[in-house]
């Protein structure tokens, strides 16, 4: 059985948590987990499209169940949506069974990252600037409950990843 601590991403969407979970894996040779992707995969529906049938609420009980089974199992890196962290059971069952590390990058960063996606549903508004700044400043007070934070502005995804394999192993 693993005994390795599971590495946990979070952070807001377009911090880098997939792309930089999956540099991780490969660097920590651990297996990669996308809590977004096992949703897709598992209703055979996107995001974006469950969002809009059946709401935010159904799409984070998913999540929350999602997270509860993935979390069983150590020696992973687990990359968790960008709202994963508004439900307390999630965090606790992230912090019983690893590191977390949360990505972070300024609100203009972020929308620079994000202005061309079309598949972002809480960004599919009138200012989405305005809403990428209300939303970081209702989840800040719940990402400050990561174990780390590591700042993503200004640094490729390979930069992010060394800098937490340092403190991961350190």
């Amino acid at each position: 059985m693993n005994r390795t601590p599971n590495l946990i991403l979070v952070g807001f969407m377009g911090t880098g948590k997939t792309t930089v979970g999956k540099i991780l894996s490969k660097k920590l040779r651990m297996k990669f987990i996308d809590i977004d992707e096992l949703i897709e995969k598992t209703v055979g529906m996107k995001i974006f499209q469950i969002f809009n049938k059946f709401g935010e609420r159904l799409f984070r009980d998913l999540e929350t169940e999602i997270i509860k089974i993935v979390t069983n199992s150590k020696g992973q890196v687990i990359s968790a949506g960008g709202g994963a962290i508004l439900r307390e059971e999630n965090l606790t069952n992230f912090k019983k069974s690893g590191k977390i590390f949360c990505l972070v990058a300024s609100e203009q960063t972020i929308y620079e990252r994000l202005k061309n996606c079309k598949d972002r549903p809480l960004l599919m508004v009138e200012n989405p600037l305005e809403k990428i700044r209300e939303l970081m400043n209702e989840r800040m007070p719940l990402y400050e409950k990561a174990d780390y934070k590591v700042i993503t502005d200004n640094k490729n995804p390979q930069e992010v990843a060394k800098e937490i394999i340092e403190i991961f192993r350190g």
